[in-house]
This record gives C-alpha cells, sequence and structure tokens, in this order.
C-alpha cells in the first residue's frame, strides 16, 4: 500500500514548533517532499533535521508570512527547488490577550490580525498560482474552534480565526473547478509545549478543561497534524470548504 503523499510537494508554515512540526513530520512520513517555513531559523532547522533522520526529504526556508514579499519568495523557493507545489498547511497565526474587548489594546488586534488573517491572504493568493500551474491541489489552515463559536474575552483570536474559516470556505468555492481543495482544521484545546506549560502552572484549570472534552482528554500535536495530511489526501478528494473541528467533541455540545 502506497504512502498517501508521496512525492507530492508542499509548505508547512510555522513548522518549527507544535502543531506545525507534528504535521511537517506526519507529511512526511506519508512521503511528500516539502518546505518546512518558520521565523525560528533554529526551530525549523530542528523539524528539518528530524525528517531527514526519519529518510524524509524537507528544506527550511525563512518566512515571515506577515510580509507579503516572503510569502512570494517561500512559494518561489519551493517551485525552484521541488519543480511544482502540490499542498500546503498554512499554519501560522497568534493568541491575543485575554480580555474583554473594551478593554483590549488596538495594537493587539492589528498584529493578531495581520499574522493570522492577513498572512493567509498573501499565502492563498501565491500558492494557488503555483498549484494551477501543477495541475491541481489541496490546502489546509489552521484555524480554531474559537473560529466556530463566540470565545468569551477572546474577541480578537475569534475574530482572526472566523476569517481564516470565511476565508477557506470562500476560496474553495472559487477554485474547486480548477481542482483546488481549500480547508480548514479546528483545533480545540491541543498540548502543545505552552499548553503543557500553562497545565503544570495550574493543574486544577487544566484538569477543568479536560474534563469539559467528551473524550476526556486534550489533543496531542500529532492528532492535529493526522487531520490536516487526510485532508491534503486524495482520501479528502471530495472534500472541500470545510471547516473540521478537530475537538474531541467539544464543539458537539
Amino acid at each position: 500500500m502506497g504512502k498517501l503523499m508521496q512525492d507530492k510537494v508542499g509548505i508547512v508554515t510555522a513548522a518549527g514548533n507544535g502543531i506545525g512540526r507534528a504535521s511537517a513530520l506526519a507529511f512526511a512520513e506519508e512521503g511528500a517532499k516539502l518546505v518546512v517555513s518558520d521565523i525560528n531559523e533554529e526551530d525549523g532547522m530542528e523539524t528539518v533535521r528530524q525528517i531527514e533522520a526519519n529518510g524524509g526529504d524537507a528544506i527550511f526556508v525563512y518566512c515571515n508570512v506577515a510580509e507579503e514579499q516572503q510569502v512570494i519568495d517561500l512559494v518561489k523557493r519551493t517551485v525552484s527547488h521541488y519543480g511544482r507545489l502540490d499542498w500546503a498547511h498554512n499554519n501560522a497565526g497568534i493568541g491575543a490577550p485575554t480580555k474583554p474587548i473594551a478593554e483590549t489594546e488596538t495594537a493587539d488586534w492589528d498584529r493578531c490580525v495581520q499574522i493570522t488573517q492577513t498572512s493567509l491572504y498573501f499565502s492563498l493568493k501565491h500558492q494557488i498560482p503555483a498549484m494551477l500551474e501543477s495541475g491541481g491541489g489541496a490546502i489546509v489552515n489552521t484555524a480554531s474552534t474559537s473560529g466556530l463559536l463566540g470565545s468569551e474575552n477572546l474577541a480578537t483570536y475569534s475574530a482572526a480565526k472566523w476569517a481564516v474559516n470565511g476565508l477557506t470556505k470562500s476560496v474553495a468555492l472559487e477554485y474547486g473547478k480548477q481542482g483546488i481543495r481549500v480547508n480548514s482544521i479546528c483545533p480545540g484545546m491541543t498540548l502543545t509545549a505552552s499548553v503543557e506549560a500553562w497545565s503544570k502552572e495550574v493543574p486544577e484549570q487544566a484538569k477543568y478543561v479536560e474534563n469539559d472534552i467528551p473524550l476526556g482528554r486534550m489533543a496531542r500535536p500529532e492528532e492535529q497534524a493526522q487531520a490536516a495530511v487526510f485532508l491534503c489526501s486524495d482520501k479528502a478528494s471530495y472534500i472541500t470548504g470545510v471547516n473540521l473541528a478537530v475537538d474531541g467533541g467539544q464543539t458537539a455540545k
């Protein structure tokens, strides 16, 4: 049985740690060739090292996705190195301070929108022409369950993630007939390094969160990664425009 992404070429943004690194490793395990992108060169190179140690094929390209020219250069470098672009996991994004909207800072709003929402616009804008030249492709964007529901004291973050989901649906409609599928994953609470640190600092709060999840635990980054791989693979060939909750059933309530 062949690997799901054998020899398909793609990009993972914010791939230096957390869900991004798990995604890059998962795509490589399924036979993909990929460009690992991050603003932290050391972390990104470590992701590449781990891929290569497992026999995979990857290179690192520095990219601040909030800068359009750097996104253009990222796509060009991918095509020049591997000859095509078949898929992308647009994973980059940031959080925002937890406050009621009247107490938020405009600078925090602007930064979250630029890095989470506008960066996705840049990525889609420049990835899609390269995919069209390659005969089609698949894109997965990382949103959040906060992009499916209202999130108290997280209006800035929630608005940006709703925008990710809206872009996903709109662009899926625009390019479906040209052979490009666009979906998003909407992670629930996931045990990234920062969440693990928080869980140790406030174990009672972490336990409360876990108990509120129907499956009774937080997700592992690898579980988010597998969802991204599936949506980019031919196994999901009739799925597009979907905002997939990967949340242990939390949004089912």
